[in-house]
């Protein structure tokens, strides 16, 4: 086992970021990461509601994460707001701050915190594989890689996801007369879904929750090619059309009488959860497809060799066996038992 690395400076990292109650927070600059409540300066890494909340009296993210929030949040969701573009260095109090892509929703980053010759990488949420919806993970050199964990447990390898577009799209042609009720997560995995039934060469409209029609929107207007999209129901009720097709809608859409809406329905769920069966089969899902926005077990453990730290810190998720990888492999490592931060509805 190599030697564990030490570091070259004064500061030692709890003095640039540590947990509170609120999130993660800086004493040299003053500011939270991610807070699960409101602060008086926030930065957020993503738009999804367990990372970005409203309220704040000062928000620090990407323009795209800015302007999800305001979708969802309404335009006064903060005090004020401050747009960061990828790889800008900004100055908080001394601690300077920038933003790296995270490869897990539009506008997602990592934030690297910098003082004093010690460099601390807060992930987020991210994943390693392509995405034609979002940029590309990109890893950062630092002393301390804070990393999420959500499939931290070796079982979790996710195949990749043209193949389980593959069987959507053999699904469909088998069974046309049936309507292919597709569950994802309304930020990020609805539009990699359909962008990859895009790719897959499915071009027939593709009915969507109403839940999704403004982020839909969004995506398109920074480039992000959905193609035809119609809503799914028409003063509450299913659109009639020669073949249903293809319906994608948020999770949470199945629990309620809306999915019972269309023709003999067949219940697809894309999740890097349907890599355990119990859950699939617990939620009745037909047609499983292991499709996340979090990195795998291979993808965490090679990102954590990447980023080259001395140290790394373990949130939301299987923190314990991604504690222990480190430790076997000479790597300081300790789990931050944040709160918070959801990991069901990936």
């Amino acid at each position: 086992m190599p030697p564990p690395k030490t570091y070259l400076c004064l500061m030692q990292p709890h003095d640039l970021l540590c947990p509170r109650p609120e999130g993660l927070y800086s004493p040299a600059g003053d500011f939270f990461v991610d807070p699960v409540r409101p602060v008086a300066r926030a930065l957020v890494t993503h738009g999804h509601a367990d990372h970005a909340r409203a309220g704040h009296g000062a928000v620090l993210a990407t323009r795209q994460t800015l302007d999800i929030m305001a979708l969802r949040y309404g335009e006064g969701f903060a005090g004020t707001v401050q747009a960061a573009g990828y790889g800008e260095r900004i100055d908080l109090g001394g601690v300077r701050v920038s933003f790296h892509p995270a490869g897990h929703v539009l506008g997602s980053a990592q934030i690297a915190v910098e003082a004093n010759g010690l460099r601390i990488v807060a992930s987020g949420d991210y994943k390693r594989a392509a995405d034609p919806t979002c940029a590309a993970f990109e890893p950062v050199a630092c002393d301390v890689f804070i990393t999420e964990a959500t499939f931290a447990l070796p079982v979790f390898v996710h195949p990749p996801a043209a193949d389980e577009t593959a069987r959507l799209i053999a699904s469909l042609a088998q069974f046309p007369e049936r309507t292919h009720i597709v569950g994802a997560y309304a930020l990020g995995k609805a539009q990699r879904v359909i962008r990859l039934m895009r790719e897959a060469g499915h071009d027939a409209p593709i009915r969507i929750h109403g839940a999704l029609e403004k982020l839909c929107a969004y995506y398109e207007t920074q480039g992000v090619t959905l193609g035809p999209l119609v809503p799914a129901t028409l003063d509450g009720k299913a659109r009639a059309t020669a073949e249903d097709g293809v319906v994608v809608g948020p999770p949470a859409a199945f629990a309620d009488r809306w999915s019972r809406r269309f023709a003999d329905p067949l219940t697809v769920f894309a999740s890097g959860w349907m890599r355990v069966r119990q859950r699939a089969r617990q939620r009745g899902v037909e047609l499983p497809l292991i499709v996340s926005d979090h990195a795998d077990w291979p993808e965490l453990t090679a990102t954590i060799r990447e980023t080259g730290a001395a140290e790394v810190w373990v949130t939301h998720g299987r923190e314990e066996a991604l504690v222990r990888w480190c430790e076997l492999n000479g790597i300081r490592a300790r789990p931050l038992h944040l709160v918070g931060y959801e990991d069901e509805a990936e």
